[in-house]
């Protein structure tokens, strides 16, 4: 299932969760409901926005057991076909997955070709550094640039929700606690990561974080250890590999952080970037004005953001 944040070209007003199924989105909330009175079970629906809520941080936020839940209504909903209306996908706007985790937590020098043009070392333990949500946007939204950086640079990623309570979680176990995956953009300001031994400063500026453009269910994706991920620049391909090409792969990275911190449902993980970065290149190419930035991870998508220099 691909889960998706959205709402009307003609509605300026909130994102709701929502399924793709084909060239249209359902409404998860209104399908739960449906099926809640479908059964005659009325008074769960005065309790809908506690059980299934609209709101899609607040939804990833309840994790698997609300997926199980999307599920449910959106079966029922498909088999029942003159019961909702669906949406087209032409008549809605995309929105950020989770625009409010609780974590977003990043993973630095996890490709080995990565660490290599950047003249680095192969890491004994994973690098972790973290974001904030005030770096979030969506799949269609601007990356914001600003004179406080002169290199900006880009970072496809596969980036996993976590989809329940997760402490000190075993590696065999670690995908079952997985809601899903998304494509992230690990924007970087170079000049401004790289001016101090921590990296912060350069990775969770204003608006410069794209992820989307849905999450896809854990279910769809059962080896999310061999995904081809690439990324584009105006049309020219940078970034080329395969994510069975990670260091620290996602059941070592969800052992390993989960033995650290308690990891939430809705919390994001962005598992690290391949080799291909503007900032390595020959001379380094780095993101301006009117750039139009392309990623692909197989099984989830493609996203794309222009960039936008704000005075």
């Amino acid at each position: 299932m691909k889960l998706v944040s959205y709402r009307t070209k003609s509605n300026s007003g909130n994102y709701r969760i929502g399924a793709i199924h084909g060239e249209f989105v359902l409404d998860i909330q209104a399908a739960y409901q449906a099926f809640l009175l479908s059964k005659k079970e009325e008074q769960l629906v005065d309790e809908l926005d506690t059980i299934l809520p609209a709101e899609p941080s607040r939804f990833f936020a309840i994790g698997l057991p609300a997926i199980e839940k999307a599920e449910e209504a959106c079966r029922y909903i498909l088999n029942k076909k003159d019961e909702l209306e669906s949406l087209k996908l032409e008549d809605i706007n995309l929105g950020t997955p989770i625009s409010s985790p609780g974590k977003i937590i990043c993973v630095g020098k996890n490709y080995a070709d990565h660490v290599a043009e950047m003249q680095s070392d192969i890491p004994e333990y994973p690098v972790l550094f973290a974001k904030f949500n005030n770096a979030l946007i969506g799949p269609e939204d601007a990356i914001e640039t600003s004179d406080v950086t002169k290199k900006l640079d880009y970072e496809v990623e596969l980036a996993l929700v976590i989809g329940k309570e997760a402490t000190k979680v075993k590696r065999e176990e670690a995908l079952s606690y997985i809601a899903g995956y998304t494509i992230g953009n690990d924007t970087s300001a170079r000049d401004l990561q790289k001016r101090t031994p921590q990296w912060l400063q350069g990775k969770t500026l204003d608006r410069c974080t794209p992820i989307g453009p849905w999450v896809v269910t854990g279910d769809e994706i059962s080896e999310p250890g061999n995904l081809a991920i690439r990324s584009f620049v105006n049309g020219m391909e940078r970034q080329s590999s395969n994510t069975s090409h990670l260091i620290f792969d996602i059941p070592f990275l969800v052992e390993f952080i989960s033995n650290l911190i308690t990891l939430n449902p809705g919390d994001i993980i962005l598992t690290g970037t391949p080799d291909g970065v503007g900032f390595a290149m020959d001379p380094p190419q780095f993101l301006k004005d009117g750039d139009v930035v392309a990623l692909e991870i197989e099984k989830i998508g493609r996203m794309e953001n222009k960039v936008v220099h704000i005075k």
